[in-house]
């Protein structure tokens, strides 16, 4: 059954400035005060987020919708196709948390188990293979995207452990939030423990355990800031020589058995670590090592358990945030549904909401702003020649996705729920999905890159610009008012989508953006040098 039927697709509508929200008297001299000072006065920031504003009420405004759309669509209990009635076979188990109280830790104890019952390195080589199809913590490993210096092709990269608190300076020069987060973190990691049935005096053990695993991690990753210099992120390595990283890890027998065979080379973003590979993990580390992992598994399980284990869980990013609650009990079954079936549930709100009028509109304007863009090179006295050129074919090359894909992506077709009738519970079926998602990443390896395939659900509000692909996307959910509406004037769209479509399109030729050419490639010289 066909449930995408335009309805209102006209790019939506969302809350504007009113007469009584106006102060008129400001306008000569004060246009931002006039506009915005007395919401400033009354807005409060709901209790499970960490900001207001005009983003976050778009956002919220599409949820409710969305939730509400979803309850009339269960209470009409009519068939649907795949995968949109996988996708409400998911949101119904994520929401029973009845059956997922009931279930408790259950569903995850196995998993606690395998990572307990490795003994020595021997043993984890052996498993290895399956703990990394399987989505297990590990403080190593592989992903696949494209070659940062041929995106035409996908190449194999290396991947490094994140850190239990934000970002390596945390732990450095005696930050004070270190002091402040460190021991949020490490009540929340014992109590979640407690929660899989760890006595406490276990669950402290192994988390004390744990840290000092993460603090031996700490120096060797990259900041934040360091991690954002993409120039310094392509380090190809023969694949024979990274696998003497390790005198312990067998890289190349875990190669063979996930690819098939070791590639001839793989690259290394973060070289520091895997050079300072072996102090790190170590027969005398092993043990912390493995403590780690548990304490990694049943935080990331958490969202998947019970209300007290999603309630516990949520603690030590709230403290991040500042959000006083967690996320609602609904909305939190929905944000769960959504992640993996993004594009489903994307491809739904498009259609119904936003439509191919709104769509081949946003089209035409972000062409008209690439346009002024190539006018505006083409006059620029102070840059040369050569590079005026290259910055006006990196314009014409550049790609866009608007509003919603033409497909939803096969990988969210492969994504079959085991209801609760037939035994399943929400923690196997979003384990299941995690490995289904890894096979398909690890397939891609060697193969071209799909450039058409979007990243992003559709009904995210949100806007990027991608070097690799040297494309532009804004999805259906921000195409809505006050940013863009078919109701509104062309003034007004520019005033708002406008801004942020031009703000995307300088993404191209910014600190980063400027490192990649036409295709996506990276170059050693900024493409705006000269």
């Amino acid at each position: 059954m066909n449930i995408f039927k335009a309805n209102a697709a006209d790019g939506g509508q969302a809350d504007q400035p009113t007469e009584d929200s106006i102060d008129k008297s400001l306008l000569k001299d004060d246009l931002y005060q006039a506009v915005n000072g007395r919401w400033e006065k009354t807005a409060e920031i709901p209790a499970d987020h960490s900001s207001t504003g005009g983003f976050m009420d778009l956002n919220d405004n599409i949820d409710k919708q969305l939730m509400s759309d979803l309850d009339d669509i269960i209470e009409e209990k009519k068939q649907y196709d795949a995968p949109f009635s996988e996708f409400l076979k998911l949101y119904a188990l994520a929401r029973n948390y009845k059956k997922r109280d009931a279930d408790g830790a259950d569903p995850l104890k196995p998993y606690l188990e395998k990572i307990e019952n490795i003994t020595n390195f021997d043993d984890l080589n052996e498993q290895l293979p399956e703990l990394v199809k399987a989505g297990y913590p590990l403080p190593f490993g592989f992903w696949v995207e494209p070659d940062m210096k041929n995106t035409q092709v996908n190449a194999l990269f290396a991947s490094v452990p994140g850190l239990f608190l934000p970002d390596r300076t945390y732990y450095e020069n005696n930050n004070p939030a270190y002091q402040q987060l460190m021991p949020v973190f490490t009540k929340m990691a014992s109590q979640l423990l407690i929660l899989a049935d760890y006595s406490s005096s276990e669950a402290d053990e192994i988390v004390e355990s744990a840290k000092r695993f993460d603090a031996k991690i700490a120096p060797n990753v990259k900041s934040a800031e360091e991690s954002a210099d993409y120039s310094k992120m392509y380090n190809p390595q023969k694949f024979a020589y990274f696998s003497e990283s390790s005198s312990h890890i067998d890289f190349m027998n875990l190669a063979d058995a996930l690819f098939g065979h070791a590639p001839e080379q793989l690259i290394v973003t973060q070289p520091k670590f895997y050079e300072r590979f072996d102090g790190l993990i170590n027969s005398d580390t092993f043990t912390d090592m493995k403590n780690w992992m548990l304490v990694n598994t049943v935080r990331s399980a958490s969202s998947y358990l019970s209300e007290e284990f999603r309630q516990t869980g949520s603690v030590f990013s709230r403290a991040l945030s500042g959000k006083k609650e967690a996320t609602p009990q609904k909305k939190a079954a929905f944000y769960l549904a959504e992640g993996i079936f993004g594009q489903t549930i994307g491809d739904y709100y498009a259609k119904k909401y936003f439509g191919p009028k709104a769509k081949a509109d946003v089209e035409h304007m972000v062409k008209n702003m690439i346009n002024v863009y190539k006018n505006r090179l083409s006059n620029n006295t102070w840059l040369g020649k050569e590079t005026r050129e290259k910055a006006i074919l990196k314009l014409d090359k550049l790609a866009l996705q608007v509003g919603y894909p033409d497909h939803i992506d096969q990988l969210e077709y492969k994504f079959k729920v085991t209801p609760e009738n037939d035994g399943g519970t929400l923690f196997d079926n979003m384990s299941k999905f995690g490995e289904i998602t890894i096979e398909d990443t690890f397939e891609k390896l060697g193969k071209p890159v799909d450039r058409t395939k979007w990243e992003m659900s559709a009904a995210t509000v949100n806007a990027y610009y991608e070097p690799f692909k040297n494309i532009i996307v804004f999805p259906a959910a921000i195409l809505q008012a006050p940013f863009y509406s078919l109701k509104q004037s062309s003034s007004q769209n520019y005033g708002g989508i406008g801004a942020v479509i031009a703000h995307e399109i300088s993404h191209a030729f910014d600190n980063n953006g400027s490192l990649f050419d036409e295709l996506g490639n990276l170059n050693n010289e900024p493409l705006l040098s000269n």
